[in-house]
């Protein structure tokens, strides 16, 4: 049997297709989660292993005999606790494992508190003995989907004006974490973003428009939006690796499935 990979957040939206590629790829693969998980919940021949990276909870037992981490837990109450906790644990280890971080592009930018323990996250890793691979993409189809259902339940649907995005398919986010993960730690990657640069409330439109339901959008001012009208959310033309699937191809294949 191959050394396990061990994948944080392996349960939520981006975790779980990076376990279900590293399966398809023949590993090993272990997962990290606060819950145990049962059923149609669990990935077939996955071996789970529960604990919580904030409260320091089963991370060695979930480090056992890893050579690779692939962390793509969130927690927006202390993703920089959880990720020196991670850390710490890791470098406790005989021989240090590859640590594969996932952010999010804009770090550096936008103040937002999510954004910031993110970029916190980054420095912790960065600062540590690890062996190290960083990638930053773009906002996920699945949050700006998210939005629009929530918004599609006014009778007017709202959205911040000037929000300008260039989402990604999470899908194609975890096919390239997996080859970077199956590679050796390579530093601070190339960004990834989503084929299109628009702004949510093109996004929203479409999204109404491919579920036949005629609704308003209405563009709100909202304050502190400033570097995200100035495109910090985007990746620059020639600096980082583009994913292909359009939006119209992500709603298709939810609507589907």
């Amino acid at each position: 049997m191959s050394e396990p990979i061990l994948v944080t957040g392996g349960t939520g939206t981006l975790g779980r297709q990076v376990v279900w590629r590293l399966r398809d790829a023949g590993r090993d693969v272990r997962v990290l989660s606060r819950r145990a998980q049962e059923g149609a919940a669990k990935v077939p021949g996955v071996e789970y292993v529960q604990g919580d990276l904030l409260k320091d909870q089963g991370i060695a037992e979930a480090l056992d005999g890893v050579r690779t981490v692939m962390h793509c837990a969130s927690d927006k109450k202390g993703d920089e606790k959880a990720t020196a906790n991670l850390v710490r644990a890791a470098g406790a280890l005989p021989e240090a494992p590859h640590l594969l971080y996932v952010s999010i592009v804009g770090v550096d930018d936008v103040t937002f508190g999510y954004f910031k323990s993110k970029r916190d996250s980054e420095r912790v890793i960065t600062d540590s003995a690890l062996p190290w691979t960083i990638m930053r993409a773009t906002q996920f189809y699945d949050l700006i989907l998210k939005g629009a259902k929530s918004g599609a339940r006014f009778p007017v649907v709202p959205v911040p004006a000037g929000f300008l995005v260039q989402p990604i398919d999470p899908d194609e986010v975890a096919a390239r974490l997996v080859e970077l993960a199956l590679g050796e730690p390579a530093g601070r990657v190339p960004d990834m973003a989503g084929p299109e640069v628009t702004s949510a409330a093109d996004l929203i439109k479409r999204y109404l428009h491919a579920n036949s339901r005629r609704k308003k959008v209405l563009q709100l001012w909202m304050p502190g939006l400033g570097k995200i009208k100035e495109g910090k959310l985007l990746v620059q033309d020639g600096e980082g690796q583009d994913g292909r699937r359009t939006w119209e191809e992500f709603l298709a294949a939810k609507a589907g499935a």
